[in-house]
């Protein structure tokens, strides 16, 4: 299996190295013809297999920039006081002139897809090959509409490749809703499953992808964002979706979530659908540089990473399984680290702890390592933690942001899938054995007793909305999972905190804090939708854009 990877990742870099397909900055160019020949493209598998695995390779993950998904969130605050996340979408200040052109991108991506499904279509490959390959490039093509849907609401929905020289302005699409958008992954989705292996090559869609790609997005569209009267028959759609996952039985949880996202645990048994890295290379991995505290002999700091917020950190349970706001919890505000859940110790560097080798030190004052840099003035942690969760300590960080890790970035795993069932399960019909039992799964990785009996409907969505808070923290969900319930806001208004630690002799004291420049705007009225970029809708005059931008 890890020699098929190799292969599959070599010939991205290949691809890369000969430029066969374009980057060109419009989603409608033609691909120059220099590029890409009818002649020699689609005449082998291996040669058509280039193209498409160029576009596998164009998915997007957190590894390559220290801004990613994860901060637009209330999950981490941003290192230092640059990047869109910190300066721009934080403070609401963006506009269809200052966005992030998320549209653009993913419609590169999309007519590719279209190119292919085309070209390979037509081509005298063999059947089963075109099938299987086919049905690859419909999903990957269903996997960027969902980012489109899940950010702008209802896009154009195009399944041919355009070509402006030939069809002059009829290339220009209007919106369709966001329910036909959703309507056409969900049916693509469940089309094209079929005709993926249940176990694929690493790094390639299977059919188990497809589903629970499909389940995300019936569970988007159950949720109070797209269904503001609770249609209890989405909540059963997206239930029934994520239990045909569970029933392929195929998929279990890994038993240590803290090496499951190392490179040496690559494509074990949790992992649905990933984004493949190869170490080394410009396809390599780059998390540890970016996110880790990587510099920890000296003054502390990451590259200007994202940090975990108190908000987050608050989140986690405490080792007998109860939230640390039950008085009967235990929790000491004044030893807040004592007696946690495991997923706490295995997602966060905090004070005290030992990471690389040293002792963490998070407290201020004379004789700390540390510099709480409440300011974001440089690169020290802004809230007192950094991301521990994913970051293999066998690299050496001070080499900075080099592509040394081969992890792969896990797009959807099998902890989600259970928590998804168990969400939209509780909201069609209360929370039965089911629900208890994959909720209940997820809790014991962690060393928590089950839940109790005997929980209401509400109850069991709290629990359920905080474990998937935890469990999924820093796999960029947090943000989507806020939209989608409506929870934006509330939990991205307001201001961010962080834990100061001073020292009053030999005791340590901890309070936490605002920090200064750390707060969040959310404007209901709009913000739950992105604005299309005014360039796009300057070329294409059919585009209108979402309200109030």
């Amino acid at each position: 299996m890890r020699a098929i990877a190799y292969n599959f990742l070599s010939r991205i870099a290949v691809l890369l190295s000969l430029a066969v397909v374009t980057s060109c900055g419009n989603y409608l160019d033609v691909i120059p013809s220099d590029q890409v020949s009818d002649g020699n493209a689609w005449e082998t598998t291996g040669n058509a297999d280039l193209f498409l695995n160029d576009i596998y390779g164009s998915i997007s993950g957190p590894f390559v920039t220290n801004d990613p998904d994860e901060g637009f969130s209330d999950n981490t605050m941003r290192g230092s006081s640059s990047g869109y996340s910190f300066t721009t979408y934080a403070k609401s200040s963006y506009t269809s002139g200052s966005v992030r052109d998320d549209w653009t991108t993913n419609y590169l991506k999309i007519r590719k897809c279209n190119v292919f499904i085309e070209k390979v279509s037509a081509s005298s490959l063999a059947d089963d090959w075109k099938k299987k390959r086919i049905a690859e490039a419909r999903y990957l093509r269903a996997y960027f509409y969902q980012l489109l849907w899940t950010r702008y609401g209802g896009v154009p929905v195009i399944t041919e490749s355009l070509n402006q020289g030939e069809q002059g302005d009829a290339i220009f699409r209007a919106r369709n809703t966001s329910d036909e958008t959703f309507k056409f992954i969900a049916d693509e989705c469940a089309s094209l499953a079929a005709d993926l292996p249940l176990v694929a090559e690493t790094g390639r869609a299977s059919r188990g992808a497809a589903l629970t790609l499909k389940g995300w997005c019936e569970l988007f569209q159950a949720s109070p964002l797209n269904n503001p009267l609770n249609d209890k028959t989405r909540w059963g759609v997206a239930a029934a979706t994520n239990k045909q996952v569970m029933d392929l039985k195929i998929y279990d949880l890994f038993p240590d979530m803290e090496t499951m996202f190392y490179e040496d645990k690559n494509n074990n048994i949790e992992v649905i659908f990933d984004k493949a890295y190869l170490g080394g290379t410009t396809l390599g991995a780059c998390k540890e540089g970016l996110q880790a505290a990587w510099t920890v002999g000296g003054t502390q700091r990451s590259y200007s990473a994202p940090n975990p917020t108190q908000e987050l950190v608050d989140s986690y349970f405490m080792a007998n399984g109860l939230p640390i706001t039950d008085p009967a919890s235990g929790y000491d505000p004044q030893n807040p680290y004592l007696n946690r859940e495991k997923r706490f110790y295995q997602s966060i560097v905090y004070d005290g702890c030992t990471w690389l080798g040293y002792e963490m030190q998070m407290w201020i004052g004379s004789g700390s390592a540390n510099t709480l840099d409440l300011s974001s003035a440089n690169e020290a942690t802004n809230t007192g933690y950094y991301i521990r969760k994913g970051m293999n300590p066998k690299y050496e960080f001070a080499n900075g942001y080099q592509n040394l890790s081969s992890a792969h970035f896990i797009i959807f795993r099998y902890a989600e899938v259970l928590l998804s069932y168990a969400e939209a399960k509780n909201e069609e019909s209360g929370p039965d054995e089911s629900v208890y039992s994959a909720v209940n799964k997820v809790r014991a990785r962690s060393g928590l007793p089950a839940l109790q009996s005997g929980l209401s409907q509400l109850q069991m969505r709290a629990f359920i909305q905080q474990e998937r808070r935890v469990e999924l923290a820093f796999e960029e969900k947090r943000w989507p999972d806020l939209l989608r319930l409506k929870t934006a806001e509330i939990n991205l208004n307001g201001s961010s905190h962080a834990m100061k630690i001073t020292k009053e002799g030999d005791k340590k004291v901890y309070s936490v804090i605002t920090v200064p420049n750390g707060g969040r705007l959310f404007f209901a009225e709009r913000n739950y939708l992105l604005p299309i970029p005014q360039a796009v809708i300057d070329k294409n005059t059919k585009l209108k854009q979402n309200p109030n931008y």
